[in-house]
């Protein structure tokens, strides 16, 4: 049998098929991967046992999101950077230096002007496919156009709403030099989905996996996000609404200016401002 490096071409294989799994999914039990790639436990394990030796992966106690049951969390496997550098990284060091040296001409403006032209790609793509598919959810429409630029895109359903995992980044070790390329990112996310979301982890720091929650109401929908108020912007902020305990709401006024009359208690204990009626009797 023909050998790769003194190692038969059969388990080099296997392994870039591990490998493989691991970016398309993000961090996998052994179990997991077994299943997928239809190998024996002992067989999967074999295999993680020498990527772990060549460093390629490494492993740590799955995150338990929401209740935790009983028992130690299962151990899951995910790529270093060592394992991520066999597939694409988009010229990295070229493209720090051309970075830095924009920062150095133009200032680092500059960085996020850029970060929002690449970014444009797959807002451009997004909106096509909503347009071309109206039907498809638009976490889902993004999650496609996040995949076609590279990112390897999947939606999680959690119990607070919706997970956007990016399971590669090709631009992983530039975005850790310059995170303005992450944060004009999730900014884009926000303003696609209509909502507020928020960055849980990033390849870019050293997590398996990029993951963005987008959070949902209890109706099942997204939370809709008002874009702040402009200094010229007369009108106060949205007042904020609390739920009690048998489902009724308190509006949440905002906190009293120098020449506002004092607050009550209202029934819930909240502090509230009282509220005049200027409809006709």
């Amino acid at each position: 049998m023909a050998e790769r490096h003194g190692v038969p071409d059969s388990d080099a294989t296997t392994r870039e098929r591990v490998a493989t799994s691991m970016l398309t999914h993000g961090p996998s039990t052994a179990a997991q991967l077994g299943e997928r790639l239809n190998l024996t436990s002992a067989a999967i394990r074999r295999h993680l046992a020498m990527m772990l030796d060549k460093r390629t992966i490494t492993s740590r106690e799955q995150r338990v999101y929401g209740q935790r049951g009983r028992g130690r969390p299962a151990k899951v496997f995910l790529l270093t950077d060592q394992g991520r550098s066999d597939f694409y990284q988009a010229y990295d060091e070229l493209a720090i230096q051309a970075l830095n040296h924009l920062v150095r001409s133009a200032g680092q403006a500059a960085v996020s002007a850029l970060a929002e032209q690449r970014i444009a790609v797959v807002e451009a793509s997004y909106r096509s496919l909503r347009e071309q598919q109206p039907e498809l959810a638009p976490a889902d429409a993004l999650a496609v156009a996040l995949s076609d630029d590279g990112y390897v895109a999947s939606i999680t359903p959690v119990a607070s709403g919706l997970q956007l995992c990016q399971h590669h980044c090709p631009i992983a070790h530039v975005a850790e030099e310059f995170p303005e390329l992450c944060e004009v990112e999730t900014q884009v996310f926000s303003r696609l989905l209509g909502t507020h979301v928020q960055r849980l982890a990033t390849i870019a720091h050293g997590d398996g996996v990029c993951t963005t929650h987008i959070p949902s109401t209890r109706q099942g929908g997204t939370t809709p996000l008002e874009p702040p108020a402009g200094p010229g912007d007369a009108s106060p902020p949205s007042a904020a609404v609390v739920r009690d305990e048998e489902g009724g709401t308190t509006p949440l006024e905002p906190p009293a200016g120098p020449g506002d009359a004092s607050p009550r208690e209202s029934p819930t204990g909240l502090t509230t401002h009282i509220e005049i009626s200027e409809e006709g009797d």
